[in-house]
């Protein structure tokens, strides 16, 4: 998955998890794109002290998926969804009974994942 993406996606999970500063710092640095320089200044901070915390809290977010799997699990879930929509769309192709089944079968894998 791409760098901006994961992050995203683990900030959005887990973000809430971090203190006040490290949520200022990260959101300025990774979601709004604010050089490391801009960031240091605004906060009255060393540029390599933003850096350390912008590396701190990426550590923080990924321990948090290696133990809770919340992003793997809504990856896993959304392809699903894709899956169950591409077949509806189609429909017309396959047999009542096939769509059924494939529903029953995909619905049943999200069942397992939740």
């Amino acid at each position: 998955m791409e760098q901006f993406v994961q992050q995203t996606l683990l900030y959005d999970f887990y973000g809430e998890l971090l203190t006040e500063h490290q949520r200022r710092i990260y959101e300025d640095v990774v979601l709004n794109d604010y050089s490391l320089s801009e960031v240091a200044a605004d906060l009255g901070i060393s540029r390599q002290g933003v850096h350390d915390n912008v590396k701190r809290c990426n550590k923080i977010l990924s321990d948090y998926e290696e133990k809770l799997h919340l992003v793997e699990k809504f990856v896993n879930i959304k392809e699903k969804i894709h899956r169950i929509h591409g077949l509806a769309k189609n429909c017309e192709s396959i047999s009542k009974e096939e769509l059924v089944s494939e529903v029953e079968h995909i619905s049943q894998e999200i069942l397992e994942e939740l």
